[in-house]
């Protein structure tokens, strides 16, 4: 049985520099709205403190209200898990 040798292809070859790859890197993260955290570190300076005034908290928050359909119902009454 013969083999063709063909030279093998190697993907280091199609790499670009250290710095063009870096410099992809950040234009890729600019285009995707990530932020370096230097750059997270700096908009967190110049923000706003957040409020500690009691009136922009409110005291009670109302809780999620759960809803068990009809074939969950069934199903959990068949397994005895009783589901109210």
């Amino acid at each position: 049985m013969t083999t063709s040798r063909h030279p093998s292809h190697l993907v280091h070859d199609e790499l670009g520099t250290p710095a063009e790859l870096a410099a992809d890197c950040r234009a890729t993260g600019r285009n995707l709205g990530l932020a370096s955290p230097l750059e997270r570190a700096a908009q967190a300076a110049v923000a706003a403190a957040p409020s500690i005034r009691f009136e922009d908290y409110p005291a009670e928050v109302g809780k999620r209200e759960i809803r068990v359909s009809e074939a969950a119902a069934r199903l959990a009454g068949a397994l005895h898990l009783h589901l109210d």
